[in-house]
């Protein structure tokens, strides 16, 4: 194992110098929280396909191949539909809003009143994501060095919180492409081939399973339709999902590369289903499907490769990790604190339309936006701090999945429709946005506590009373006022009111450290 021990250091090691190359990068809020904004189509795409496969995806989507066959590549499969959805019919008027949250993104729509709520129930979400993918480690670490679940959690989110503290996104930005890479050959050119000639190709896998394997819609139409519910919703709304948004350089990378990278997930998808399948074949009684991927590794492959396989692994968690962490601490700083600061005296809250419209569209830099405060201390700090937090609760923390089933219901019930509704329906109020948020939050919580917290009812009947009472109480209360709806048109077509044209011409050259042209 040394070979793949060397591989393994390296890979970290490696890991930490991007973020001391990013901490010398990340001069300004822009720089630090969204990479200023300036990143091309083909980093774009590799960082956004890296956050979007983490763990679940690479080690759960064997694990369900392992158990369903080809059906199992499912929940990847929706999470790739979501992606491009995003990208196709979105991202671009997101890219364009030159916000920092989903909240900021809120309060511009509806008049400033919808950010705080929205900001708690994000922040639960992005906090639960980021502990789960952080608990992922002790899997991998225990495959590779052999180690102690909170020993390997420590190693492991040490090194996320150290290169994300030190450097934000931009730190991220290069370690996620450098992963997108490892994943790239471990799991597509490497693994997936050797899986397949280990098990003795597709016929002796058809076989020796039953038909029901290699049968698309094997693993239930209403397994699948939660997964899109959650998983492809989730990826339209998600704030570690529109955090990569925000640092395309023009509207048209955003649609485009992630476009690129949504394809490239579906080829994941079925990639990780195959590779599950082919464990089966050759390991027909594991005690546990998630165990699939790492028997694998460990049984069938030479080494080397077998460390630069786990290195995959190790990127694809750290890559989904760091994501949600900088997101994390984005909206505890931007929406949570800043706005209880603003409220108690000590300082301005978090920007409302008029601040975040010019916050940082009109290329004046980190000076002008930091607003006589080092806004990159404040956020590391919290950067630093959340970080701390998502290891403790890892440690303390048993159950994964139903922790992660909490974010993903209280993020689809409360906020998918306010927030698409703020995108597609005029006539939509804060009124309505502020009731949908909290009547659908209960209500799967309250859902979650009758049905259980693995049930598929709660974020059912959780969604449909939060598009109910949106509505109803949208078309009860006053219409937007005209001058928040001129300036959010304004903001979506390109524009901030000042003279500005369409994002994509100063920032493209990407050479200044300066933030690009007003879009």
């Amino acid at each position: 194992m040394a070979v793949d021990y060397a591989v393994i250091v390296v890979y970290l090691a490696g890991m930490l110098a991007m973020g001391w190359w990013g901490m010398r990068r990340a001069k300004s809020k822009s720089e630090f929280l969204v990479a200023g904004r300036r990143l091309g189509p083909w980093m774009y795409s590799g960082t956004m396909a890296a956050i979007v496969l983490g763990g679940a995806s690479t080690i759960g989507g064997v694990g369900l191949g392992y158990q369903y066959g080809l059906s199992g590549a499912w929940m990847v499969v929706t999470i790739g539909l979501g992606l491009l959805a995003l990208s196709v019919f979105f991202s671009a008027r997101i890219a364009r809003l030159k916000v920092y949250t989903v909240s900021e993104m809120l309060d511009l729509r509806y008049g400033g009143r919808a950010g705080i709520i929205s900001g708690v129930v994000m922040w639960a979400y992005t906090l639960m994501l980021a502990v789960t993918s952080t608990i992922a480690y002790a899997t991998i670490f225990d495959v590779i060095f052999d180690l102690d679940r909170t020993v390997a959690i420590v190693l492991g989110g040490a090194i996320v919180v150290a290169y994300s503290t030190l450097g934000g996104m931009w730190s991220i930005t290069i370690t996620d492409m450098v992963q997108f890479v490892v994943k790239t050959i471990g799991v597509l050119l490497l693994l997936l081939p050797i899986a397949v000639v280990k098990a003795g190709g597709f016929s002796e896998m058809k076989a020796k399973l039953p038909t029901e394997y290699f049968d698309p819609l094997g693993i239930g139409g209403e397994t699948i339709f939660t997964y899109v519910l959650i998983y492809t919703f989730g990826m339209l709304i998600g704030q570690d999902i529109w955090q990569r948004v925000f640092t395309a350089r023009s509207d048209r990378t955003a649609r485009w590369g992630g476009t690129v990278a949504g394809t490239y997930c579906l080829v994941y998808a079925v990639a990780g289903a195959v590779i599950g399948t082919a464990a089966k074949v050759m390991y027909p009684t594991l005690p546990s499907a998630d165990s699939a991927f790492a028997t694998i590794v460990k049984d069938e492959l030479p080494v080397g490769v077998r460390g630069l396989v786990l290195a995959a692994a190790l990127a694809a968690v750290m890559s989904t990790s760091s994501g949600a962490l900088i997101a994390c601490a984005t909206v505890a700083n931007n929406d949570i604190w800043s706005r209880l600061r603003g409220a108690f005296g000590r300082g301005p809250g978090a920007p409302g339309v008029t601040e975040a419209a010019g916050a940082d569209g009109a290329g004046t830099g980190g000076a002008a936006e930091e607003g006589g405060h080092d806004e990159v201390r404040g956020n590391r700090a919290f950067i630093l701090i959340m970080g701390v937090a998502v290891i403790l609760i890892a440690i303390a923390l048993n159950d994964v999945v139903e922790a992660l089933t909490v974010a993903y219901n209280l993020l689809v019930a409360g906020l998918l429709v306010p927030i698409l509704g703020g995108l597609l329906w005029r006539r939509g109020t804060a009124a309505g946005a502020l009731a949908a948020v909290g009547v659908g939050g209960v209500a799967v919580v309250v859902l979650m506590a009758v049905y259980g917290i693995l049930a598929n009812e709660p974020v059912y009947y959780g969604l449909l009373l939060s598009l109910a009472v949106y509505v109803v109480v949208s078309l009860a209360t006053r219409p937007t006022d005209p001058a928040v709806l001129d300036a959010w048109r304004e903001r979506l077509a390109g524009r901030d009111g000042r003279g500005g044209g369409r994002d994509g011409g100063a920032s493209a050259t990407g050479g200044s450290a300066q933030e690009p042209a007003t879009v």
